[in-house]
């Protein structure tokens, strides 16, 4: 069988592209690299970390929109969607960002420059000589930072399946809390609460019970007293902010976990195939974070499961 120089240099573009992963996998995604990079978690990324579940399903339905759209062949409305920065970036996207720029695409950034805003990447980009005659191919300025633009994006939106994968992992947590607590499948905070309010409850009354908690155990034992609606409101809140900080600091079990099973280099080739038909003129196609899917299943089943529980009073 004969090999193509063609079929050559693909296969050694892809062992570059492989090897660069493991060697970006291997110092920024496993211990002790995954921890240096939630340091930058402690801060505003607690607060983020909520906001962005609630708007991960609007970042889900844009791209599922722009996928649509590419594939109608309306590519101005496919790409203006995907340009929409719908998930709050937070520092420890910033940081992998920073990092994939730097030590997968060989583009210097200032020293001082931990985690840049996408303006500052999109310009270092730019300005890098490994892509310059990529620019001037472009025929224009506005074409060229187009370009560079989409460059970037494709990063943010692999940066921004951290937050999905976050998602996950405290979803997995609160589905191994609900089992060991109360017995029962806890997929998310919201099927979570009524349990959690109800044992509070339970324990309340029982410490309230004027003729002791000994009686006070077999008497709600009997005759079980349910929380009120502004309890079970309460701590859904109460919860969905321990989760925060959960998922602020899930990918430094995460991360590790990924790399073993290999799920951190499939992506990251995914991304410089992505970045490479765009440099290529190919634009096969926007990178396309799946995990958002796995995570809105979850969603999906603890809604479910709320709703059964309603139905049955």
């Amino acid at each position: 069988m004969r090999i193509t120089a063609t079929e050559t240099m693909e296969k050694g573009a892809g062992d570059q592209q492989r090897a660069a992963a493991d060697t970006f996998v291997s110092r920024h995604l496993t211990w002790p690299g995954t921890i240096r990079l939630h340091r930058h978690a402690l801060g505003w990324d607690i607060l983020r970390a909520p906001v962005n579940v609630i708007l991960s399903p609007v970042f889900l339905l844009t791209r599922l929109a722009a996928w649509l759209f590419r594939r109608m062949r309306l590519r101005g409305a496919a790409d203006w969607l995907g340009r929409r920065q719908i998930i709050l970036r937070t520092s420890v996207a910033a940081r992998v960002e920073a990092l994939v720029v730097t030590d997968l695409l060989r583009v210097p950034l200032p020293p001082h420059a931990a985690a840049p805003d996408r303006e500052a990447l999109s310009i270092a980009i730019l300005a890098a000589p490994r892509y310059r005659d990529v620019f001037r191919r472009q025929g224009s300025p506005e074409a060229a930072r187009a370009l560079s633009d989409r460059i970037v994006a494709a990063i943010g939106d692999y940066a921004g399946t951290r937050s999905a994968i976050s998602e996950f992992t405290t979803a997995l947590f609160t589905l191994a809390v609900g089992a060991i607590a109360f017995q029962a499948l806890t997929p998310g905070v919201i099927s979570m609460a009524p349990g959690v309010a109800g044992a509070l409850s339970h324990s309340a009354a029982i410490e309230g019970f004027p003729l002791g908690r000994t009686l006070g155990s077999a008497w709600y034992g009997v005759f079980p007293v349910g929380p009120e609606p502004w309890m079970v409101a309460a701590t859904v809140l109460c919860l969905v902010m321990a989760g925060a900080v959960v998922a602020a600091f899930a990918g430094i079990l995460a991360d590790p976990v990924q790399a073993r099973l290999g799920i951190h280099r499939r992506r990251l080739i995914r991304l410089m195939e992505t970045l490479e038909a765009e440099t290529g003129g190919r634009r096969d196609g926007p990178f396309v974070a799946r995990e958002h899917l796995l995570v809105r299943v979850f969603d999906l089943w603890d809604a479910a499961l709320s709703v059964l529980r309603v139905l049955r009073g």
